[in-house]
């Protein structure tokens, strides 16, 4: 959906939330490779901070503001059914 221009994600609180969380993620995974436990668990706390982080920016209004998607195109029902005839 390249065409779609609904804002998704494109929100300070959004990348911050992803920022942190990707970088929960590398440390993770570094760190599981490394078979170092104390470390995956701290990139594993990273990963979810950063949804916390998010979702407190997006309550302090840094985040997309909802509203209402819009129809493109022809309505989904007609207003008579199909074999009706006038």
């Amino acid at each position: 959906m390249a065409g779609s221009s609904h804002g998704h994600g494109h929100t300070p609180a959004a990348w911050t939330g992803v920022i942190i969380s990707f970088i929960g993620f590398c440390v993770a995974g570094a760190f599981m490779v490394m078979a170092q436990p104390i470390g995956f668990w701290a990139g594993m706390v990273l990963i979810l901070g950063g949804a916390v982080v998010g979702g407190i920016m997006r309550a302090m209004g840094l985040g997309a503001k909802q509203a209402p998607l819009k129809m493109s195109g022809a309505p989904l029902t007609t207003r008579e059914p199909a074999g009706v005839e006038s």
